[in-house]
C-alpha cells in the first residue's frame, strides 16, 4: 500500500493513507502517482463533473455595485490588495486577469440580519441589484489612494489588541467571491480584528486550475510586502493570516520569502491558519524548513473526504496534499508536526454544505465560531497559543474541539522522546546548512 511521509535521519517516515487506495509505488521520493486508467482515475473523473457543474450554476456576478444601507444588516469594513487587473463593470471591480500593480479598495459589505440567515452561510444575491435583507451586498468600494489613508481605515477598525487578520482565498475564486466569503468568516467568527483581504487573479473558473496556480507564484511578493508592511506598522500589534486551499500554498510561499528577505518570519505574524492547505506534503516540508526557526505557529485543518483535494492530487501527478490527511495518517508524523510548532484538525467528521466537503473551516457553525477564538489568540485545544510553546512532542491520542467531531492532537511533555531523537528533529528542520554524510547531503 502507497505511503505519505517525512524524511528523518535521511529515511522517510510514512503514514498510511485511505486515499492512497488505487495508486502504484513509484521510485520517486513523493506519495504515488496514479495512472490516468487507474481506480483512482476513475473515483476522479464523477468529482471532476461535480466541480464542472458547481462552477457552471447560473448566477449573476456584477454584484459589488454599491447599494443603500439596510437598518438592520450588519456590515463588515474590509480593506482589499488585490493583484488582478481592474474590470470595466462597475459590479465586478476586478476581473481574473493579472494586473501590473497592487490595488488597494475599502470594501464595506452589508450582511442580512441574524432571522434571515444561517450561520455559516453566503448569501449570493440572486438578481441586481442585491436585497440586503436577504443577500450580501457591498456598500462602499471606494479606493485608497494613500498609505496615510490606510493608516485612518486601520486606526478606525483596530481592536484594543489592535489585531489585524489577513485572509488569502483559494482556487476558482472571483474578487466578488473572495469578498464575500471573507465577510461571512469575519461576521460568523466574531472577531473585531481589523479585516485585510489579499486577492490574487483567479479566474473563478474549474477549467483554469493551471492558470491560478501560476497566478498564486505571480503574487508571492505583493503578498510578502503586504505581510512586511502590517508586521512593520507600529499601530498593529498583532497578524493573524487564514489561507484556504491554492491560497495556503501562496502564503506559505509569502513567509517562505518574507523569512530569507529578513531573515525570519516577524514575531507579530505568530498564527498563521491553513485551511484544507492544497500543498503537495514534500513542498510543504521543504517551505517550512527554508523559513528558519523564527516561524509562527500553524493550525492546519485538514480532510480526508475533501472531495476538491483528492481532485487536486490527481492533477498534481498524485503526490498526498497536506489538506487531506485525517488523523490517523498525521499521528505517525506528530512528533515533527509538535517540533515546527503545528496543530492539526481533523474536520472529517464535521458536517458542511458544501458537497465536496472543501470549507468546513467556514461554512460549519462549530468551526468557524472556534476559529474566531483561535484569531483572539486561544488555541483550538483550548489553551493559550504561545511562542515559547514550539518544541515537544505530540502525544497518540486525540482530543475534543470544543465538543465537536473534530479532533485535534494533544500534547504531552519532550520527555518523552529520547535526548538523540530531540536533536536529530531539530538538525533535520533546521534551515542551516547540512553536512556530507556516506555521501548524501539531507535535504
Amino acid at each position: 500500500m502507497p505511503t505519505l511521509g517525512w524524511r528523518r535521519n535521511g529515511k522517510r517516515e510514512h503514514a498510511r493513507s485511505p486515499l492512497n487506495r488505487g495508486y502504484a509505488l513509484a521510485p520517486s521520493p513523493s506519495a504515488c502517482r496514479p495512472a490516468r486508467s487507474s481506480p483512482a482515475f476513475a473515483a476522479a473523473f464523477p468529482l471532476l463533473i461535480v466541480l464542472v457543474l458547481g462552477g457552471c450554476a447560473g448566477r449573476p456576478e456584477s454584484v459589488l455595485k454599491p447599494v443603500p444601507v439596510a437598518s438592520d444588516a450588519s456590515q463588515v469594513n474590509m480593506l482589499v490588495f488585490t493583484t488582478r487587473q481592474a474590470a470595466d463593470d462597475p459590479g465586478i471591480l476586478y476581473s481574473g486577469d493579472r494586473g501590473t500593480a497592487i490595488s488597494v479598495n475599502n470594501v464595506v459589505v452589508s450582511i442580512p440580519p441574524e432571522r434571515n440567515r444561517k450561520v455559516g452561510e453566503v448569501q449570493w444575491p440572486s438578481r441586481v441589484p442585491p436585497n440586503p435583507e436577504h443577500d450580501f451586498a457591498v456598500l462602499k468600494a471606494d479606493k485608497v489612494p494613500t498609505e496615510s489613508e490606510a493608516l485612518h481605515w486601520f486606526n478606525a477598525t483596530r481592536n484594543k489588541k489592535r489585531q489585524a487578520v489577513i485572509f488569502v482565498h483559494g482556487f476558482n475564486n472571483t474578487y466578488s467571491d473572495a469578498v464575500f466569503r471573507f465577510a461571512q468568516i469575519i461576521h460568523d467568527s466574531g472577531t473585531d480584528a481589523s479585516p485585510i483581504l489579499f486577492t490574487w487573479p483567479s479566474r473563478g473558473s474549474v477549467f483554469d486550475y493551471l492558470y491560478d496556480k501560476e497566478s498564486t507564484t505571480y503574487s508571492r511578493r505583493a503578498l510578502e510586502d503586504l505581510i512586511l508592511q502590517a508586521a512593520k506598522n507600529p499601530n498593529v500589534g498583532d497578524v493573524t493570516i487564514i489561507s484556504h486551499s491554492m491560497g495556503a500554498w501562496l502564503t506559505m510561499e509569502a513567509l517562505r520569502g518574507v523569512a530569507m528577505r529578513t531573515g525570519g518570519v516577524p514575531t507579530k505574524v505568530n498564527n498563521v491558519i491553513l485551511a484544507s492547505p492544497d500543498i503537495d506534503v514534500d513542498v510543504f516540508r521543504r517551505q517550512l524548513i527554508e523559513m528558519g526557526t523564527k516561524r509562527p505557529h500553524f493550525t492546519i485543518f485538514t480532510s480526508n473526504k475533501d472531495k476538491a483535494l483528492f481532485v487536486s492530487r490527481w492533477l498534481s501527478g498524485g503526490v498526498s496534499r497536506v489538506g487531506g490527511m485525517s488523523q490517523a495518517d498525521l499521528q505517525p508524523l506528530a512528533a515533527d508536526m509538535k517540533v515546527l510548532g503545528i496543530t492539526a484538525i481533523d474536520t472529517s467528521s464535521v458536517d458542511s454544505h458544501d458537497p465536496l466537503g472543501h470549507t468546513a473551516f467556514a461554512d460549519s457553525p462549530e468551526i468557524i465560531r472556534n476559529l474566531g477564538k483561535n484569531i483572539a489568540g486561544q488555541s483550538m485545544e483550548g489553551g493559550q497559543t504561545t511562542l515559547g510553546d514550539r518544541v515537544g512532542l505530540v502525544a497518540i491520542g486525540t482530543a475534543n474541539l470544543a465538543g465537536s467531531a473534530a479532533r485535534t492532537v494533544v500534547t504531552a511533555p519532550m520527555a518523552v522522546i529520547s535526548s538523540d531523537a530531540r536533536q536529530s528533529l531539530k538538525q533535520e528542520f533546521s534551515s542551516g546548512q547540512k553536512p556530507l554524510i556516506n555521501g548524501k547531503i539531507a535535504y
